[in-house]
């Protein structure tokens, strides 16, 4: 099995910074593209920023320039530093890992528990 572990959530003032990390364990052959993705109250899970094996990153409108997303290969491990924080950036973060699996075909996605971030104004 994968299990994926999040750390880094916690409560903050709007305009600071928070770093979040994931890390991905268990029979793992490879990770493809890793990202965060955010469910604030009352809404859907959006997706924040994904990053590719190879580097290439993607962000949602509402964080670039202000959100930065990284990854380690070696370690199975993706981060997303936060600066400038908004209110509404409140939400419960999620990692996602897209995996291939030792001994087993194909490439399957799972995600983590889940972190709390709380922006107060």
């Amino acid at each position: 099995q994968v299990q994926l572990e999040e750390s880094g959530g916690g409560l903050v003032q709007a305009g600071g910074s928070l770093r979040l990390s994931c890390s991905a364990s268990g029979s793992i052959r490879s990770i493809n593209a890793m990202g965060w993705y955010r469910q604030g109250p009352g809404l859907q899970r959006e997706l924040v920023a994904t990053i590719t094996s190879g580097g290439y990153t993607n962000y949602a409108d509402s964080v670039n320039g202000r959100f930065t997303i990284s990854r380690d290969n070696a370690e199975n491990t993706v981060h997303l530093q936060m600066n400038s924080l908004k209110p509404e950036d409140t939400a419960v973060y999620y990692c996602k890992a897209n995996v291939a699996k030792r001994g087993v075909l194909g490439n399957y996605n799972y995600w983590g528990q889940g972190t709390q971030v709380t922006v107060s104004s």
